[in-house]
């Protein structure tokens, strides 16, 4: 039997990638271990998860801003690269997979400093300071974006994103049953990733009275978002999260509002749904949503509503746009490579241990 070590969090889309890998790997035959943190996402997602075993080691944060922590924050990571390197060496894997966030530089260090092949996979357009690090120590890298695997050389090689099979799996009428929709409007979809989108839920809200009269609304709100003043309001259904449900939401769903996380788009770009992205903005993040969000947009893959100029009217009229223009963003779709990478990336952990 083979051994492989997942590892990558800090975000779910650090993790999420892992679901669609993890049942391929069991049929394959790997025992699978994961390292991550004692109070990450992933420690919580993994342990949802059958036959996965799960070691906690400890990390640092990488910032690229002023905080306390960055004097102690390096002590941490070394530490956790020696746990690392204690742990991969004791269950002598064949192989190390890593989705990237801060957890992953111990563990692909480790992985590297004791003999272990590492494949990782970078989603975003640019890639983060994690896989910039860990990239060194890595055999293959794989990236979501062909302008990510040009910058990172001739390790890189586009693949897609590992994508999980069940969201193909949606059915329309059950959709329109959870959402309690009747089915005779087009129907929008709004999410904003696991903790939602504050400013986009409020602008969504504040237009309602504009779009229920030509649609009926999903709105997958985040956690502790659900505003009570409008439950029951015909044609608009929210949600606080969904798990389950999600395929058949996104079924039900004629288009979609969105972030612009990079799983979030391959999902979506793999379901053929016409897209407006409003990504996270330059002024609180490193602008991987926005240079996402934009070469969708030069693909003619979506349309993008900036978070700055987005006001109520403004999502309105986008809005509207997104429907009008629904026929051709779905041409551009159906013609657009294939973004599934999971086969790919599965082929990959295999060669580097040629």
């Amino acid at each position: 039997m083979k051994t492989i070590v997942l590892t990558g969090g800090g975000t779910a889309g650090h993790v999420t990638p892992h679901l669609a890998l993890i049942p391929e790997l069991k049929k394959k035959g790997y025992e699978i271990h994961y390292i991550g943190t004692e109070d990450g996402i992933e420690h919580g997602m993994m342990n949802r998860i059958e036959g996965i075993t799960y070691h906690a080691v400890k990390s640092g944060k990488l910032r690229r801003y002023f905080d306390w922590k960055n004097f102690t924050d390096p002590f941490r990571v070394l530490a956790g690269a020696f746990e690392s390197v204690r742990i991969i060496r004791k269950l002598k894997p064949d192989v190390c997979f890593s989705k990237g966030g801060f957890v992953a530089v111990p563990v692909v260090w480790g992985a590297w400093r004791a003999g272990v092949p590492v494949v990782c996979h970078e989603s975003d357009l640019t890639p983060g300071l994690a896989n910039k690090l860990c990239s060194r120590f890595a055999k293959k890298i794989a990236t979501t974006f062909p302008e990510c695997a040009k910058a990172l050389g001739n390790k890189a090689e586009m693949t897609g994103t590992p994508m999980r099979p069940e969201l193909f799996e949606g059915k329309r009428e059950e959709g329109l049953r959870i959402a309690n929709l009747k089915g005779n409007k087009p129907v929008l979809l709004m999410t904003g990733g696991s903790l939602g989108a504050q400013s986009v839920n409020r602008v969504l809200r504040e237009a309602l009275p504009d779009l229920l009269p030509d649609m009926d609304i999903i709105h997958i709100c985040g956690k502790g978002n659900i505003d009570e003043s409008l439950s029951g309001t015909p044609g608009y259904a929210q949600f606080d999260f969904v798990s389950d449900e999600l395929p058949h939401l996104f079924a039900a769903a004629d288009a979609v509002l969105s972030r612009a996380g990079s799983n979030s788009l391959c999902e979506l770009q793999a379901l053929k749904k016409p897209m407006l992205l409003i990504p996270y903005p330059l002024s609180a993040s490193r602008g991987d949503q926005v240079l996402n969000a934009r070469s969708y947009e030069q693909r003619g893959l979506a349309m993008v509503l900036e978070q700055e100029k987005m006001t109520r009217e403004t999502l309105v009229s986008h809005i509207h746009q997104l429907f009008e223009q629904k026929d051709a963003l779905l041409k551009a779709l159906e013609e657009a490579p294939e973004i599934n990478g999971t086969a790919r990336i599965l082929e990959m952990i295999e060669e580097v241990q040629q």
